[in-house]
């Protein structure tokens, strides 16, 4: 591809190539591009785009509610509590 310009690119990565880096991955770069062009000439007209190639089902249990800590239960191991309240280090000024 002869509008590819692997300085610009190296430059955009902070990559610092020698001048045969510069050009072996040029050449690499520009047959991925023209690879990736040549693709973009498929038809896919009527074919669903998928984000798997196999189907995929998440195995999780049901939702279901279940009943809370009543207070005193939930504040019983807290380290510090003041009025029925967690105490916590301030963290904001």
């Amino acid at each position: 591809m002869s509008d590819f310009d692997i300085r610009y690119v190296s430059r955009l990565a902070r990559v610092s190539l020698t001048p045969v880096e510069e050009e072996k991955l040029g050449n690499q770069l520009g047959l991925i591009l023209g690879y990736i062009a040549q693709l973009k000439e498929v038809d896919v007209n009527g074919v669903e785009p998928l984000a798997h190639a196999i189907p995929l089902v998440n195995v999780t249990r049901p939702d279901v509610p279940t009943g809370s800590l009543d207070h005193e239960e939930a504040l019983r191991n807290a380290p510090a509590r003041s009025n029925g309240l967690f105490v916590v280090p301030k963290i904001v000024e």
